[in-house]
């Protein structure tokens, strides 16, 4: 069955390339429904979606955006009016995938648009960009990522390559038809491999209670993620184990997801079951790229291209703070289990970060500040002892139990 892919990019620029993009869609028996997001010329081949349309989806006249010449204001306008007209687009079910051309201005512009649909539609982006650092081109979406190699400027003998291979695998995507399979209720579950054994026997509970669990890996981009998943109503509950990207958000690590981590969950008002899991760490890169400020700080090689800095008492005081502050926002069923002989694989006794001290802080902080309804739990164990997976999983089971029987 024939399906349509919407097309984005500049065609004042780019008009050559998006046509030869069209007739290769075609030819494989889809719809290309072309958005021209250009603003210096008029376009080189026909658009669907007009650069006025585009403009005045983003609040501006185009005419306008000409004659003040502010290159960054008209492409902030363009990506507002691509993302809006992209999102109206899939909500109407007029499309099936998008794909995307472009230098780092139609990249963005494309990327944002791509941004506002959700995981699973098809998005591919063909970029001069992609070499380099694409994740605020990506964020935390599905977004395929294809080098161009050559700039996007005319068509030759390996431009034309490259843009049939985009092509194929945007057909691809769209063509592939998704085996049938058991939908589970989707819990989300953090992880750092300091916590590891931790979550992996709270999976393995809560998996055999009935339930399917994404573990989120808790480098910046994995609480990003999940922070987002949740946002999208894809998750039904959550066992945040491990909190430790908000050491780095504080401190100044290289793994933070940003300040808006812990929220979500609060926010949609899902069973959450929070934990302190490696708030003993700050991260950054290989021991040289340690900043000069920490280099007397307590620091742990964990692999040649990571090293661990331990947070101090005062540090992990705020971090209490801060987590208590989000906590007690939440609108659903919400716990704190603290494990007061430690919350990472090397601060227990005679490992580098043994601080109990420190680790009072945290608790102390979380005790005093914890609201209810926001249910406190304190277990005498270390955060990877079986017994404080158990409690974990079962915790949030119940609350799971709880919500189902009162939206019956």
């Amino acid at each position: 069955m024939a399906k349509t892919i919407l097309l984005i990019g500049t065609l004042d620029t780019k008009g050559e390339e998006f046509a030869y993009v069209r007739e290769l869609i075609r030819a494989r028996g889809h719809h290309a429904l072309v958005m021209d997001a250009g603003i210096v010329g008029e376009p080189k081949t026909i658009a669907d979606i007009t650069a006025v349309e585009t403009a005045e989806s983003g609040g501006k006249s185009l005419t306008d955006l000409r004659e003040q010449a502010n290159r960054g204001e008209a492409i902030e306008a363009m990506t507002r009016g691509a993302s809006r007209l992209a999102a109206k687009l899939h909500r109407e079910g007029k499309i099936d995938g998008v794909m995307g051309l472009g230098g780092s201005g139609g990249t963005m512009i494309a990327t944002a648009a791509m941004r506002e649909l959700p995981v699973g539609f098809p998005k591919m982006m063909i970029s001069t960009v992609t070499s380099g650092d694409i994740a605020p081109y990506v964020g935390v979406k599905d977004i395929a990522m294809m080098y161009s190699v050559v700039d996007i400027a005319g068509l030759n003998r390996l431009s034309r390559t490259i843009l049939a291979n985009g092509v194929g695998a945007i057909c691809g995507m769209i063509e592939q038809e998704i085996p049938v399979a058991e939908d589970r209720p989707l819990l989300a579950a953090t992880m750092f491999g300091v916590t590891t054994p931790c979550v992996d026997q709270v999976r393995e509970r809560l998996e055999a209670a009935g339930y399917e669990v994404l573990v989120f890996h808790a480098t910046g981009s994995g609480g990003k993620a999940m922070e987002a998943l949740i946002e999208d109503g894809y998750i039904a509950g959550v066992a945040d184990v491990t909190t430790t990207e908000w050491c780095d958000e504080l401190v100044g690590g290289v793994l933070t997801a940003g300040p808006q981590r812990l929220e979500a969950a609060g926010r949609r008002g899902i069973p959450q079951v929070v934990s302190c899991g490696a708030l003993d760490m700050v991260n950054f890169w290989a021991y040289d790229a340690v900043p000069a400020q920490f280099k007397q700080r307590n620091l742990y090689k964990h692999n040649p291209n990571v090293t661990l800095m331990r947070t101090t008492a005062e540090e992990c005081a705020e971090l209490g703070r801060i987590i208590s502050e989000k906590l007690n926002r939440a609108t659903g069923p919400t716990a704190l289990v603290i494990p007061r002989k430690g919350v990472s694989a090397i601060d227990r006794e005679g490992q580098p970060f043994h601080d109990p001290h420190a680790n009072e802080m945290l608790f102390q902080t979380l005790r005093e500040n914890i609201r209810p309804p926001v249910n406190l739990i304190e277990l005498d164990l270390h955060i990877n002892d079986p017994q404080f997976a158990a409690a974990v999983a079962d915790c949030l089971l119940e609350m799971l139990t709880k919500n189902n029987e009162m939206n019956k």
